[in-house]
């Protein structure tokens, strides 16, 4: 991944020096389980752990002559550990150790991504009840619906949230699984034992049955999970992005001083930051498929997974623990315009409030059919007249409205608080508080 949409924490996780030294404990506690089970000396074990080193630069050397990455490893490691060497990797075969360690990487990858989306819970929670009851308009199809709260809008969203934490929670269970089963996963060289031991060790649980690979099914959920992740960032900072729209502007992302938002119009303030998570989480989505598609390998295996997950374990993590961040800074600096809020609610002359009395007309004995037609031929005269024109004012002086409902009662149909009157219940629901 490039450095531009890179954190330092998640990039540690893929580095070489972290790969290597994965492998390293793998082989090592592998080696100690050997040793208990009494098929190697406890002095082999004891000398890996202890001359047991690697460097980076000559395992890459090594690969270009033998053309296998963990028989480069091997050897660099044989190098420093000497005659003892010999009894590292008995009975184990390369995807023991490149699928044990993936699972370590995607698991403390899925710890860090799970701390993010707590970080953006804690910032979307804040918001959340500062605007809890600030009216703002709601929209279906982009065209004011009824009055909703900025509090709801940012309820909503923290409801996804959760939801998509415990989807990881459940991915990186999924994830966190140790293959130390052999050559076609049979366990003909080597004790099931072992595989315990190192699961044990590295705080992963057992492949049930694996082949020469842990089945591919579990990537394909995980990478799934991070792709739904990444729909929710969408989804969030598309909102921010509709609402900073000038002709609406009821939020924007916060300017800082300095920031210019065009090389040629001095104006503009652009909501960049939103825009940006967009583009982020199509690439995240991405990775999904290849995924899946890894999922269909020859019989008990074969590498053709291999190249895409050197591509998509980090950069689908780094991707998304980059997005999150960034969506929390913009949760947390969001410029947020009560005033022009109200200014759009009232924009449309109170069109807004046009279900309530339609009911209040069937309520009144009047059909459904009649009441809706009564209702919205009012309407449409303030919908051409751009809000110009009342709709309180128009049903007051229409007959058909007049003889069954008084002034005052079309009044209370126009009071705005009647439609925030079960947000303290919904917030119980979202915050269980």
């Amino acid at each position: 991944m490039i450095p531009r949409y890179s954190r330092p924490e998640m990039v540690a996780i893929w580095e070489p020096e972290s790969k290597f030294q994965i492998w390293f404990e793998i082989e090592a506690h592998a080696t100690d389980a050997l040793a208990k089970l009494g098929v190697v000396p406890k002095a082999a074990a004891e000398a890996i752990w202890a001359k047991g080193k690697f460097d980076v630069a000559r395992i890459d050397e090594i690969e270009l002559e033998v053309k296998h990455d963990v028989i480069a490893f091997l050897t660099n490691v044989a190098e420093n550990v000497g005659e003892e060497a010999r009894f590292m990797h008995q009975g184990m075969t390369s995807s023991d150790v490149l699928d044990t360690c993936l699972a370590v990487q995607l698991a403390r990858a899925s710890d860090i991504l799970l701390a993010d989306i707590d970080a953006l819970l804690a910032a979307i929670k804040k918001r959340a009840y500062e605007h809890k009851f600030t009216p703002t308009i709601g929209r279906s199809h982009g065209i004011h619906g009824e009055p909703v709260t900025f509090g709801l809008k940012l309820a909503q969203a923290y409801a996804e949230f959760e939801r998509n934490r415990e989807r990881l929670v459940a991915a990186r269970k999924e994830i966190a699984t140790c293959a130390i089963s052999g050559a076609v996963g049979t366990f003909a060289n080597i004790d099931p034992k072992v595989e315990e031991h190192v699961a044990e060790k590295l705080g992963l649980t057992v492949e049930p049955i694996s082949t020469q690979v842990i089945p591919r099914d579990r990537h394909a959920q995980f990478f799934a999970t991070l792709g739904v992740i990444a729909s929710s960032v969408e989804r969030l900072a598309v909102e921010v992005r509709h609402l900073q729209r000038t002709e609406v502007l009821e939020a924007e992302e916060y300017f800082s001083p300095g920031q210019k938002g065009s090389s040629a119009m001095p104006h503009k303030r652009n909501p960049i930051l939103a825009e940006n998570l967009t583009g982020l989480a199509r690439m995240v989505r991405s990775y999904a498929l290849p995924a899946m598609e890894n999922v269909a390998l020859w019989h008990e295996r074969d590498i053709s997974h291999s190249s895409v997950e050197r591509m998509i374990g980090p950069d689908a993590t780094i991707t998304l623990d980059f997005s999150l961040a960034r969506l929390t800074g913009v949760i947390e600096k969001l410029l947020i315009y009560p005033e022009r809020m109200q200014k759009n609610l009232d924009r449309m002359g109170g069109l807004v409030h046009s279900q309530r009395v339609l009911l209040a007309l069937t309520q009144a004995g009047i059909s459904r059919e009649d009441s809706y037609r009564i209702v919205q031929r009012n309407a449409m005269k303030v919908w051409e007249s751009d809000g110009e024109i009342a709709l309180l004012d128009l049903l007051k002086a229409d007959p058909d409205v007049s003889a069954k409902l008084s002034d005052a009662e079309l009044e209370e149909r126009f009071n705005l608080d009647y439609h925030f009157k079960h947000v303290d219940t919904i917030f119980a629901r979202v915050f269980g508080e």
